[in-house]
């Protein structure tokens, strides 16, 4: 995945750390957990989240403020059950 606020800034790429991420569906943002369910395995999307399905009010780190929405490139190369 590779992580931007909506003004391009990058906040977080497993892209540029060359290795995928590894996560339960439970263990993302609202917006992810809602979109990795709907992705069939091998696919590529971009995913538009709002504020409240992200960070809301509490923003995340030095990077994402308070009410920022946040745009993913998302590539879902295997689902564990």
């Amino acid at each position: 995945y590779h992580g931007t606020l909506t003004n391009g800034t990058v906040f977080d790429s497993s892209y540029q750390r060359g290795q995928p991420a590894t996560f339960g569906v439970n263990q993302v943002i609202p917006g992810w957990t809602e979109a990795l369910q709907l992705m069939p395995e091998g696919s590529k999307w971009r995913l538009y989240i709002p504020s409240d399905l992200a960070y809301g009010k509490r923003g995340a780190g030095r990077d994402i403020g308070p009410d920022s929405a946040l745009i993913f490139d998302v590539e879902l190369l295997k689902v564990n059950n």
